[in-house]
């Protein structure tokens, strides 16, 4: 089986098992159910509409609900019954074996919990399996719970801020081709040589350093577990908010290394100084103010830097923000 037929084969074995009931994860629901027991309802609306990062949510706390989920979910069963809603039901396991499909069901529920737990968005916003983001962002999950070389790496540009604010400038289809696509093609190629196995669990259970124990017909505590540990402990420590763009650069190289392709990127200086202002004209400006010659940031950022640097008052410097506000508000 060459690359091109494994990977195809780890694709319809991930799309698969997102159509089997249960396995996709309400984010909403799970957050309040996870967080209502620990934080006042208020803190859980904020959770819900940015995530428990911007929230403030302890890292502790998250942590222990993320224990939790790990010794849950690799405690339930994953018999056949599984597969019970789906489109073909058993039939289905003569193309992708049952243990398979067991073993990404499973898998792929902690990653999505875990995943919203450490600040992630919600992947079916648009209710779609077949997008690409979300593909991608899955076999990420999969490859640190598999302790891939590299995916930890992804993970963390994927959410830190001061990667974000330089990656993000790259558009969308460019980022995926440069950043993620190399060691995405690694994972599933890793995935697609364990599914020419017997059984993909059976290959995992030989991949996962376990005191004995294989996985045939169901999953057992001690492979699933370490997994989920994995996956949680690359999401905790990818909440770094000292992450400089010297552990940017660093991260890039690393990337390099674990899948031999050279990633290209321009890097540009991240200037979080006035952060805030940017954020408010990002809250209340309505116009794109990019083809009028018009900048209201930077417009305010000047005078923010005068109001700094004592040139002028608190209160001329908000008579000018008004007075830059209503303008940005006239330009078309």
């Amino acid at each position: 089986m060459n690359n091109i037929e494994g990977n195809n084969k780890f694709e319809l074995a991930l799309t698969t098992a997102l159509k089997i009931p249960g396995v996709k994860v309400d984010r909403t629901g799970f957050l309040i159910k996870e967080l209502s027991k620990h934080v006042s309802e208020e803190k859980i609306n904020q959770v819900v509409k940015s995530n428990t990062i911007e929230a403030g949510i302890d890292l502790n706390l998250l942590d222990k609900i993320a224990k939790n989920i790990i010794s849950k979910r690799t405690n339930q069963t994953a018999g056949a019954s599984f597969l019970a809603g789906l489109p073909g039901g058993l039939a289905m396991a003569a193309t992708i074996p049952a243990d398979t499909l067991q073993f990404f069901g499973v898998a792929l529920r902690i990653a999505q919990e875990l995943a919203y737990l450490y600040g992630f968005e919600d992947l079916w916003k648009d209710d779609n399996i077949d997008n690409e983001r979300v593909k991608n962002e899955l076999t990420l999950f999969l490859g640190a719970m598999f302790g891939v070389g590299g995916a930890t790496t992804a993970l963390r540009l994927l959410s830190t801020n001061i990667a974000n604010q330089v990656l993000k400038k790259l558009p969308q289809k460019a980022l995926t081709k440069t950043i993620y696509y190399p060691i995405i093609k690694k994972i599933a190629a890793i995935m697609s040589v364990k599914m020419t196995k017997d059984t993909f669990a059976k290959g995992a259970s030989k991949a996962i350093p376990i005191l004995g124990g294989v996985i045939s017909g169901g999953l057992t505590y001690m492979s699933m577990k370490p997994m989920g540990n994995r996956l949680k402990d690359a999401l905790a420590s990818s909440i770094n908010k000292n992450y400089t763009e010297e552990d940017l650069k660093k991260d890039i190289k690393d990337l390099e290394r674990e899948t031999g392709e050279v990633i290209d990127i321009e890097y540009e200086t991240v200037d979080t100084e006035y952060e805030d202002v940017r954020e408010e004209v990002a809250a209340t400006s309505q116009h794109n103010s990019s083809t009028s010659g018009f900048d209201l940031a930077d417009e305010l950022i000047k005078f923010k830097k005068l109001l700094d640097d004592g040139a002028i008052t608190e209160e001329e410097f908000k008579e000018i923000k008004k007075d830059l506000i209503h303008k940005s508000t006239q330009v078309n």
